[in-house]
């Protein structure tokens, strides 16, 4: 009513100002309609105050009903990223993506906990149906059971670890392959994502005893006799006598050696293929040619605190003695520290390369290629090399190690060095 009386009054001075007021007829009316229109808005506005606040209390209600669903979910997550299996492990993986598929698109992007993030669920990663778990029974009595960490990425499993698995039980036809991880995390993450289930070493090993497997042969994926292999040769121990046969074989770069000039085949062989392969992914006719455009190619390791870190110095040392002069090899973790990102940066810098090709020098192009090498954050190789305005150009060539035919059949020559 106030509001009508007020729209009035305001009405007969706009009538009044047309008849006595001063200014042009055709401005006057004007002049006069906006102030009743901004005086009409201000009489409203305070009426829907009222309105307003309701509704911005029902938004921050909201939100904190979207955040509070997000947490749990994160919780959740973060109850799974463990590196221990437990009687729960199945239902908690099971819990966690119902409770994410529940989730809004919204919803999802709020997910943050200690080690929990949209990601975790949410990133595309490849199609898990091309990757075989190898975690089938009726193994027989002679298995080769292949040990590797283990990746989340989808495609990398199946291209990487899967190419190795591949391969030799192409080259041995008469034993069974099956697969382990190391990583419960991973093993996790990827039942909990895609309903894929692969087996820990107990898993493994358990389902080797029960299926009456007397040879065994243990392939471990990994580059090198690092933590990771220490561990795996520890749980191997446990079961020895368990089977008529063990076999042990060697990782990827054989044995470590005493100092960084320490070399041996499997190094120099490893060198040769990935380079040969780099450069035919650059679409290069050789390396020589690739130095000639100023390109230098840059690997990138996991690094490691163990002993077994002087292999990184060692894999520098045999491409310098294969006069690879445009490789450079680094690390994700800078130990040893002539390989962290900073001091590889300035040495290709130095040595007058304008443009770069980076890939990893790992088994499997997982979580450190994608992220660490290749991701957009600004502590990543590619943004720091990018901020530091050396270089014209970088490539980044996202693929393992295992996927490469000739380092598939280092695994499998190492499985017959065992058997000797």
């Amino acid at each position: 009513m106030k509001k009508k009386i007020l729209v009035t009054m305001l009405a007969i001075s706009v009538s009044a100002a047309m008849i006595f007021g001063c200014g042009t007829a055709a401005e006057t009316p004007a002049a006069a309609a906006e102030e009743v229109q901004t005086e009409t808005a201000e009489v409203t506005e305070t009426e829907q105050t009222p309105a307003d606040d309701a509704a911005e209390v029902q938004t921050e209600a909201s939100e904190d009903d979207d955040q509070a669903k997000a947490d749990a979910v994160a919780a959740l997550i973060d109850a799974i990223y463990v590196q221990e299996r437990t009687d729960t492990t199945d239902a908690d993986c099971k819990a966690a993506k119902e409770a994410w598929d529940a989730l809004t698109d919204a919803q999802k992007e709020l997910v943050e906990g200690e080690d929990a993030d949209p990601d975790y669920f949410g990133r595309d990663t490849g199609d898990a149906s091309k990757d075989d778990p190898r975690n089938a029974d009726e193994i027989g009595e002679k298995e080769i059971l292949v040990v590797s960490f283990g990746t989340s990425f989808n495609e990398s499993r199946a291209e990487d670890i899967g190419g190795i698995e591949k391969a030799i039980a192409a080259a041995y036809p008469d034993w069974s392959v099956r697969r382990a991880f190391t990583a419960q995390i991973i093993i996790n993450h990827v039942q909990a994502r895609d309903e894929e289930f692969i087996d820990n070493m107990d898993q493994a090993l358990e389902r080797a005893v029960a299926n009456g497997v007397k040879e065994l042969v243990v392939q471990p994926t990994h580059l090198m006799h690092g933590a990771e292999y220490d561990e795996m040769v520890e749980a191997v121990e446990s079961y020895k006598d368990k089977f008529d046969k063990v076999y042990i074989s060697e990782p990827l770069l054989g044995q470590v050696g005493a100092d960084a000039k320490s070399l041996n085949d499997d190094k120099k062989a490893v060198c040769e293929a990935v380079v040969a392969q780099t450069v035919a992914d650059a679409s290069f006719d050789s390396l020589d040619k690739m130095a000639e455009d100023k390109t230098a190619i840059v690997y990138i390791g996991h690094g490691t605190s163990h002993t077994a870190k002087v292999t990184y110095s060692q894999m520098q040392a045999q491409m310098d003695e294969l006069g690879y002069t445009n490789v450079f090899v680094g690390t994700v973790e800078g130990e040893p520290e002539e390989t962290a990102c900073e001091n590889i940066m300035e040495n290709v810098h130095n040595a007058g390369y304008t443009k770069v090709i980076m890939r990893p020098l790992m088994v499997v192009a997982g979580d450190h290629a994608n992220n660490d090498m290749a991701g957009d954050d600004e502590d990543t190789w590619k943004s720091i090399f990018d901020a530091s305005g050396y270089f014209e150009k970088l490539d980044m060539q996202i693929a393992g190690l295992g996927r490469i035919e000739n380092v598939q059949s280092i695994y499998v020559a190492h499985i017959a060095d065992a058997l000797k």
